[in-house]
């Protein structure tokens, strides 16, 4: 695999001159191709004796919720959607930009916690479930009145996916390069498009 482009012919469709050998600092590797596993990374030493982590599988990652500003580490549940080739979706590998389905729980708890309201509930939740949710749990009345003037609002489009305990993402980081597979909650228009985008798929 190679980067230099002396190989390739000029624009007009001239082949260039060989003048040198390959060189080291012209070299490709192998794509990493991370896939949805238990995880495992490789140290790739690089050039100037730097290191590349090259995530070979990875399960979880540290997304951020944008409108409520907090981040959390959660477990990655399913790759569906990429832009550029539908079989890393059916592969499940991990690359920057696709569209994954994470695990809710920790944002869910975060905000029941902090705003005493329930999120994405489910029409058939039970009176017991009710009452183990972090939203309905004993407070003190000072940080009732606390909780009384923090505002909240989240769209319908996203309180739906916590009902059933998976939100979208996109990843951010590079796994091959960084090692780590981490990325954001998509929110509003952003939401909407890949929602249309993941329904044509089907």
């Amino acid at each position: 695999i190679s980067r230099d482009s002396r190989h390739k012919r000029s624009h007009t469709g001239a082949k260039r001159a060989h003048y040198r050998k390959k060189r080291k600092f012209e070299l490709g590797r192998q794509a990493a191709n991370t896939k949805l596993a238990p995880k495992r990374i490789h140290e790739v030493r690089v050039r100037g004796g730097n290191k590349k982590f090259r995530a070979m599988r990875l399960e979880s990652g540290n997304y951020s919720w944008g409108s409520e500003s907090i981040s959390r580490s959660t477990r990655i549940v399913a790759v569906v959607y990429n832009a550029s080739n539908n079989e890393l979706v059916r592969t499940n590998t991990l690359v920057k930009g696709a569209i994954v389905q994470i695990d809710a729980t920790p944002f869910r708890q975060w905000y029941e916690n902090r705003y005493a309201k329930v999120l994405g509930k489910k029409r058939q939740q039970t009176a017991t479930e009710e009452e183990k949710s972090d939203a309905n749990k004993p407070r003190s009345k000072h940080l009732l009145a606390k909780i009384a003037g923090r505002q909240s609002a989240v769209e319908p489009a996203l309180d739906s996916q916590f009902g059933s305990g998976r939100v979208y993402a996109i990843i951010t980081s590079r796994p091959g390069q960084s090692g780590r597979c981490d990325g954001y909650i998509l929110e509003g228009k952003e939401l909407d498009f890949y929602l249309r985008k993941i329904r044509s798929k089907k």
